[in-house]
């Protein structure tokens, strides 16, 4: 690969991950965690828990190994090509599929500023897919660019939930967090239900991991944009939603569409909420960017490596995949197209649900891998702690996602199959091809 090609610096894949992981789900969240008050508190500790050993270890798996494509990679070096498949292909569907969910995000909170944008069906959508196509033109002009846009967008979004959430301190009132656990349900219930919930919020933790190949001196940046990312975007997002909740009353909090905008309109007026909303906007559109530019690089790694079909691997001038590029947003719109008779709400939690069952699995998957490439070889006592730690967190949450996701999850994985058994049987005509 190029020098010029390896254009990711610490900080701008440092805003690659909190990009990523603060998305639409912090704006979201305080209205679906309402019915749990301040007991939500220790499902934001266990997801950021889970989140901090699953960093780790992809942090340690960043040092142990130069890879490209994030789960894959770790996957194929521990498993061989055939898990290594499973990995690239579920990771690669969780994205686009990823990608219709923000989009869709997107307009909603668009349509929050600017109702007129998004005030029939076909509005929502034509919104929702020029952002995609959008930030899709951006990354065809070259990985630097839409660095350069992700980097402007992680900061815009950053800054303004640091600041509500620090100042939104100073108005909260205890008196909202009694009773300690409204909900009446034994704590650890509430724990695992919020614990649920948090989840989406933290996806993308990996996202560093993922375009090594164009990442300066990977075995210090990957694992250090890791876990500092994923500190910065965990504790943002579980302190702007913590304070949301001590400012709303419960029965307004959980029937609000834009919780943090009502907020911070019944606090310092209508301007302040309008603000919100501008930010929820930017915040969608950084964390789809930075998807987008995500979503070529696993399959670019498995097609280099003849495991994915050789199309996947072409690149163009700018060093781009445009081919998975445009085909990963081809399948995001036809998701949005498709399934826009649906409400903004229930096209979100049906792409959620696909991208969130698809995501888990490599998670998995790559914690595993890390037992097999490093546990073995000079892995401290403390380490196989975490590792354990982050494998029974995974596999908490794959099962926590529920049976209608697990299903989806298969069904997924089952409709690639047929392509890695035809990559294969087209690598063995190639061998029998060459002579001698």
């Amino acid at each position: 690969m190029s020098h010029d090609t390896r254009v990711l610096g610490l900080w701008t894949l440092i805003a690659l991950v909190v990009g990523n992981m603060i998305g639409s789900g912090v704006f979201l969240l305080p209205a679906a965690l309402a019915p749990y008050g301040a007991a939500s508190v220790l499902g934001w500790a266990f997801t950021l828990g889970g989140a901090l050993l699953l960093a780790l270890v992809y942090a340690w798996l960043a040092q142990a190994m130069r890879n490209h494509g994030g789960g894959y990679g770790y996957a194929r070096k521990a498993f061989g090509d055939g898990i290594g498949f499973v990995a690239a292909w579920s990771y690669w569907v969780s994205v686009w599929t990823a990608n219709a969910a923000i989009a869709v995000a997107f307009a909603g909170s668009l349509g929050a500023v600017w109702p007129e944008a998004t005030a029939t069906p076909w509005r929502g959508a034509a919104c929702a897919l020029g952002a995609l196509w959008f930030c899709t033109v951006v990354n065809l002009a070259g990985i630097r660019e839409a660095a350069r846009m992700q980097f402007v967008a992680t900061v815009l979004k950053l800054v303004p939930l640091l600041l509500f959430g620090v100042v939104g301190l100073g108005w909260v009132h205890l008196d909202a967090y009694r009773p300690f656990n409204p909900s009446g349900q034994p704590l650890l219930q509430v724990t695992t239900a919020v614990a649920a919930l948090t989840l989406w919020a933290l996806l993308g933790l990996e996202s560093a991991t993922v375009p090594t190949g164009v990442v300066r001196d990977p075995e210090r940046t990957v694992p250090r944009a890791t876990v500092i990312g994923m500190l910065i975007a965990g504790s943002t997002t579980m302190l702007a939603c913590t304070v949301v909740i001590g400012l709303l009353p419960i029965d307004m909090l959980r029937n609000s569409a834009a919780p943090m905008a009502e907020a911070a309109s019944r606090l310092w007026g209508p301007l302040a909420g309008v603000g919100v909303g501008v930010v929820a906007t930017v915040s969608c559109f950084g964390a789809l960017n930075g998807w987008v530019l995500l979503q070529a690089q696993t399959p670019l790694a498995a097609a280099q490596d003849r495991v994915f079909p050789a199309a996947f691997a072409q690149v163009d001038h700018h060093g781009t995949p445009r081919f998975g590029l445009l085909l990963s947003s081809v399948l995001a719109s036809a998701l949005i197209a498709a399934n826009y008779s649906r409400s903004l709400v229930a096209l979100f939690t049906f792409s959620i649900l696909l991208s969130t069952a698809t995501c888990l699995l490599p998670y998995v998957i790559s914690v595993l891998a890390w037992w097999r490439i490093d546990a073995s070889a000079h892995a401290h006592g403390w380490r196989k702690l975490v590792a354990a730690g982050a494998l029974l967190y995974s596999l908490w949450a794959l099962v926590g996602t529920g049976t209608e996701s697990l299903w989806w999850g298969l069904v997924l994985l089952v409709a690639g199959l047929p392509i890695h058994v035809w990559q294969r049987i087209h690598i063995r005509s190639h061998k029998k091809a060459q002579p001698g």
